[in-house]
């Protein structure tokens, strides 16, 4: 959890922003969006919780012209109801509308279209069949994960991405349940799993899915294993050691750390050694030892 303090810096880079997106989640938001830029799939972007901004600073990096980016997330005002108003005081009570704007606009010009209230108007403000990605990283409570992946369904375009933050983590189990039984009933086509997240589609899931194992196999900083489930392809992904995210450009704060190299040692020139005699030559050559050695100390005093 962001302490207070680490949510008032202002950030010089991505990884400044408090959050939970880690390297491998923020390589395949990069992928999975490039891919459908490279192939150019239009469509408008969404988040449902945004806490500080991390994730949506990337999404809308990704922006294309003519598309819009909607963020949408309580921002500290008031929950619908008492569960959701307990799990916000407890997880949340360090966000505000004020710190996302302020690490939006350190990496970006203008802000998303910004909606501070619950996601469940997100069906009344985005069109339907409008958009080619969605996060959803809001509540951890199953009614109201489970109305945000029906309000997903209705907003994708034909082979969009949904992606569902949490869905295995053990303080979450409300996250767990609505997201399989979208798999189980719902439609909802899984296309890959990383550690906090799971990747799927209501289309087809196989073109994508061959194309990400690929990418994944030629990774040495990815572990891999695919598995068949209830007649579902489950791409595992998980990071390995050394793991580091993708490219990403600096916000406007920016500073490069001078670099500054070491003082050089002062190495001081050595004592010489004043040349010995041809008598003490003699002496240390003939002489016994303890007598050589008793005469040193002699002269060194």
């Amino acid at each position: 959890m962001a302490t207070a303090q680490a949510t008032d810096k202002i950030p010089g880079e991505l990884k400044d922003v408090p959050g939970w997106f880690p390297p491998l989640d923020q390589i395949l938001f990069t992928w999975f969006l490039e891919r459908q830029e490279t192939r150019g799939f239009q469509g408008d972007l969404v988040e449902l919780g945004a806490y500080l901004g991390k994730s949506a600073i990337l999404l809308g990096h990704h922006r294309q012209a003519g598309e819009e980016f909607t963020v949408c997330d309580l921002f500290g005002g008031e929950a619908p109801d008492g569960a959701n108003r307990a799990e916000t005081a407890k997880s949340y009570s360090s966000l505000t509308r004020q710190a996302f704007e302020r690490n939006y606009l350190s990496f970006h010009d203008a802000l998303p279209r910004v909606l501070e209230a619950p996601t469940s108007v997100i069906a009344q403000e985005v069109s339907p069949d409008s958009c080619r990605f969605v996060h959803i990283d809001a509540s951890h409570l199953y009614e109201h994960v489970h109305d945000d992946i029906g309000a997903a369904r209705d907003l994708l375009l034909p082979d969009g991405i949904v992606v569902l933050d949490d869905f295995r983590s053990e303080h979450t189990p409300g996250v767990s349940v609505a997201t399989w039984e979208a798999v189980l009933n719902r439609g909802l086509r899984p296309i890959c799993l990383s550690t906090q997240k799971l990747y799927g589609t209501w289309g087809d899931p196989k073109p994508v899915q061959e194309e990400l194992l690929a990418m994944l196999r030629e990774r040495a900083d990815c572990g891999l294993s695919v598995q068949e489930a209830a007649g579902h392809c489950l791409v595992r992904t998980r990071a390995q050691k050394g793991m580091q995210p993708p490219p990403f450009p600096h916000s406007r704060h920016y500073t490069a750390a001078e670099s500054q190299k070491p003082p050089t040692p002062v190495v001081s020139a050595p004592t010489p050694r004043r040349p010995r005699s041809r008598a003490r030559r003699i002496g240390v050559d003939l002489l016994p030892p303890i007598v050589t050695r008793a005469i040193r100390r002699t002269l060194a005093n």
